[in-house]
Order: C-alpha cells, then sequence, then structure tokens
C-alpha cells in the first residue's frame, strides 16, 4: 500500500467518529520513520536509526539529561512497611535520595504490593496531580485516578511517585528540584538542548526501576510506566530512554506525547500552546518549532517506535479534542512499522474504533473511552488487560510472549 493511501484510509477511519468530538485528521508529509535507503533490519534499528531518533528528540524536543543513573543513589524506608487492603497488600512508603555535582535532594513514592508467591509486575504511575487526591497512604481516601485496590486485585503493585516532588510544574521549574543537582542553575544562559520537565519527570521514573530491581517481591522485567495528561507524555519519554521499561500507557497525553504534528486537528492543542504555559516541559530549542508543526523533522510516531519491540497503550477521550484522538491513533498506526522490523505487529486495526472497543491484537493497544480528559478505573483495566494478554500475571520474566520482545 502506498504512504498516500495509507493517509487517506487514516483519515477516513478518524471521520467515521466526528460525531462523538472527535476531529477528522489530515496527516500530510508526515516525516519518514526510516531514511531513505536505510536497511530495515533489527541491527539497523537498534544500532543506527533508533538512536539517530533519539539523538533528534534529545536535540529538538526534550533535551539532554546530564545524568542517567547518577553516581549517589540511596533508597530508605520512611516508615516500617505495612499490611493493608484487608491483607491483601504489603505497602512500603520509599524515599529515594540522588545527588551530582551541584547538590542532593531527593522525592519519595508509595507501593502497594500483592501478597503472594511469586514476584509481581507493576504499573509505575507518574501522578500529575495533588497527592493528597490521589497517592493516600493509608488508603481512607481514594481515587478512580489511581485505584490501587483493583490493581492490585488482579496482581499488579500499584507504585506512584508525584512529579511534583521530583520538579514542580510551574514557571522555573527546570532550575528547582532534580536540575539544581546536576547543573549550574544560576548560569545566566542554558544551553539550547539541556532537558526539560517531561525528561526529568521521566528520569524519576527510572529510578524508581532501580529500587524495583532491589526488591525480591516484585518482577522487574515486568514494568509499565503509566501517566496521564503531561504525565501521559512523560511516560512515553520514560520508556523511550529507558529499555527497561517493558511497557507505557500514555492515557489522553496529546501534543508532545502521542499527538500527530502533522495532520489537521485544529481544535487540539499544539506546539505554541505548549510554549506558551509549559516552555520548561521541553529544552529551549523547542521553541523554534511553535506554529510550525507540520514542518517539523520529527513527529510522535517516532517517539512511539523507540520503544519497540516493548509493548505500548495510548488511551483516548471522545470528548477530549485538546488531545486529539484521532492523531493519537495515527501516531499508533504509523508507529506500528517499527515493531514490524522485529516480525511483531503493532496495531492491529482495522480503522479508527467506536469507544469502548480496544484494539489489542498487537504489541501496541489504542483504546477510545466515552467521556471527557479523566484517566478513568476504564481506561486502567484496559491497560491491565493488555498486560494480562501478554502473559505478565503468571510471568517470569521469560519468553517472547510474556515479555513482548
Amino acid at each position: 500500500m502506498s504512504r498516500l493511501s495509507v493517509v487517506v484510509s487514516l483519515s477516513a477511519a478518524c471521520a467515521a467518529f466526528a460525531s462523538l468530538a472527535v476531529e477528522m485528521a489530515e496527516p500530510k508529509d508526515v516525516p519518514p520513520l526510516f531514511a531513505e535507503g536505510e536497511a530495515r533490519t533489527v541491527e539497523e534499528w537498534r544500532n543506527v536509526r533508533r538512536p539517530a531518533v533519539k539523538k533528534l528528540f534529545e536535540s529538538e524536543v526534550y533535551g539532554r539529561r546530564p545524568v542517567e543513573r547518577p553516581p549517589h543513589l540511596a533508597f530508605s524506608a520512611i516508615e516500617p512497611d505495612a499490611v493493608m487492603m484487608g491483607g491483601a497488600a504489603i505497602r512500603k512508603r520509599v524515599r529515594i535520595e540522588y545527588g551530582g555535582a551541584f547538590g542532593t535532594n531527593s522525592f519519595t513514592f508509595t507501593a502497594f504490593i500483592p501478597r503472594q508467591e511469586k514476584p509481581a509486575p507493576s504499573f509505575v504511575f507518574i501522578c500529575n496531580r495533588p497527592p493528597d487526591e490521589v497517592i493516600d497512604p493509608t488508603r481512607r481516601v481514594k481515587s478512580g485516578f489511581w485505584p490501587a485496590e483493583e490493581i492490585v486485585a488482579r496482581g499488579y503493585a500499584a507504585i506512584a511517585f508525584a512529579f511534583d516532588e521530583v520538579t514542580p510544574d510551574r514557571e522555573h521549574g527546570n532550575t528547582l528540584g532534580v536540575f539544581a543537582a546536576f547543573e549550574d542553575v544560576t548560569a545566566k544562559y542554558r544551553p539550547y538542548d539541556r532537558w526539560g520537565a517531561l525528561s526529568a519527570w521521566g528520569w524519576a521514573a527510572s529510578r524508581v526501576l532501580d529500587w524495583i530491581e532491589t526488591e525480591p517481591s516484585l518482577d522487574a522485567k515486568h514494568v509499565a510506566v503509566i501517566g496521564h495528561s503531561r504525565g501521559g507524555k512523560t511516560a512515553l519519554v520514560a520508556a523511550a530512554w529507558d529499555e527497561r521499561f517493558a511497557m507505557a500507557c500514555s492515557n489522553d497525553s496529546g501534543c508532545g506525547g502521542a499527538k500527530l504534528h502533522h495532520a489537521d486537528l485544529p481544535n487540539s492543542e499544539m506546539i505554541s500552546h505548549s510554549i506558551r504555559s509549559r516552555a520548561f516541559w521541553y529544552c529551549n530549542r523547542y521553541r523554534m518549532w511553535a506554529n510550525r508543526d507540520k514542518e517539523t523533522p520529527f513527529d510522535q510516531h517516532m517517539l512511539v517506535a523507540m520503544i519497540a519491540p516493548r509493548l505500548v497503550c495510548i488511551g483516548s477521550a471522545t470528548e477530549d479534542s485538546w488531545a486529539g484522538p484521532c492523531g493519537e491513533y495515527l501516531t499508533a498506526r504509523l508507529a506500528s512499522e517499527a515493531w514490524r522490523v522485529f516480525g511483531r505487529k503493532g496495531l492491529v486495526s482495522d480503522g479508527f474504533p467506536a469507544p469502548e472497543t480496544p484494539q489489542q491484537g498487537g504489541d501496541i493497544s489504542y483504546h477510545l473511552r466515552r467521556g471527557e480528559h479523566d484517566l478513568t478505573p476504564y481506561d486502567w483495566n484496559v491497560y491491565m488487560d493488555f498486560a494480562d494478554r501478554h502473559g505478565w500475571r503468571c510471568a517470569r520474566g521469560q519468553g517472547k510472549e510474556e515479555t513482548g520482545e
């Protein structure tokens, strides 16, 4: 099938549900996932093309990290472990302390781990809402945004941290928290490609994974990173940069996340919107692409493709035109080319889906939920269903079907 016919068929599919507040997309001049003349082999992808794509996103969008695993990294219990959820889970509250050339800092997370014989797979949740409304370690306050009881009941560990503890989500946020430990935040000029907050929050998710690798009750080979909205953007960055994450779940992430730039979605978030309100999420060079979305030499299918051949879930909502549901679907479709290099299926789809009909036949899951911009128990169940389909509940870290590799 030609590239033009693919674009036409995708556009027609997206048009089918325009009555549900989902805009029709018109992809045009989408940057190719593979450079002209490149051999489409696993070795070429891993050793040549994927590193080139990563370098492009570091330079133009998310910035370069000054460090991955830092020279100083320590884990400590905030309080003794506790049996919770009617005996179904062990609660652990942990502080991660890290340090670099310019100082030390820390953030905390809460983990509810199923009480079972085998190590449990995990969902690491990047929480972008006030933690006292979501991550209540006592579970007196419960939220469908992080339904920890339901996650544990399905055999998964529920682990969450508040991204504001890593660096605050406000203007000049990229001079505080984690940034102050690894760079001179008093410098007058910041390099154009220095990392932004999305990359920093994703970096923090990797430090939680560092702890998971030390915890015998957890299966470090089956860890999903999940987030909503800006957290969904972060989840994709976290998994693209850290290949230890076996799955990424990006919910209603929109521009800078799963939404394709090269598509006509006038009611959705554009690069200029992000730059006006949240420029610190990105590197400084990203500013040059404001009002030039369709001129970018990159697009989000390339970011998602960096996660291949691991598992990816992308979720949208019918009344969330700002996130551009059809653009998120297009990204899933176009990224699938990377999975085919590995002899695997990305998104298995015969068109843009009706609401509440998840497409989960391959290694990319896409679903459209009825409703507004939110992360709901329905979304969580779709993501856990996908992990179930790939054998995570009984996984022992072996086998292609179990790992998605």
